[in-house]
């Protein structure tokens, strides 16, 4: 498998308005561009019409980042870059999503995006 086929998860999070999303789809044009198959998971599209009816409340919070977590290593399992940039704002959701990853040896990196002001 060539480094062009090879997926991968990377997380994004941060809190509201850090950059997260513009990091995102600015990375996904330069991967796209070296002929990578690349997806960007984005919190806001993915509250819409996959997690639809959830709230703000640790459990909907944790219950939005399980779904998008699932379908991200399931892209990733099967070649795409997939870039997500979602708040997530608790850690054992978070490390949820690794522990998918992991169980299945897709690679994950999870970065915070905190710019300035």
């Amino acid at each position: 498998m060539s480094v062009t086929e090879t997926g991968a998860t990377i997380w994004l999070t941060g809190l509201p308005s850090a950059g997260k999303t513009t990091i995102a789809y600015e990375l996904a044009g330069r991967l796209r561009t070296e002929g990578h198959k690349v997806e960007v998971l984005d919190g806001d599209e993915i509250r819409e019409f996959l997690s639809a009816g959830l709230g703000f409340s640790r459990e909907d919070r944790h219950t939005n980042v399980a779904r998008v977590g699932f379908v991200a290593e399931l892209l990733a399992a099967n070649g795409v870059k997939v870039l997500v940039p979602v708040i997530a704002p608790f850690a054992d959701s978070r490390e949820a999503v690794r522990a998918r990853h992991a169980k299945s040896a897709t690679p994950y990196l999870e970065v915070h995006v905190a710019t300035p002001v």
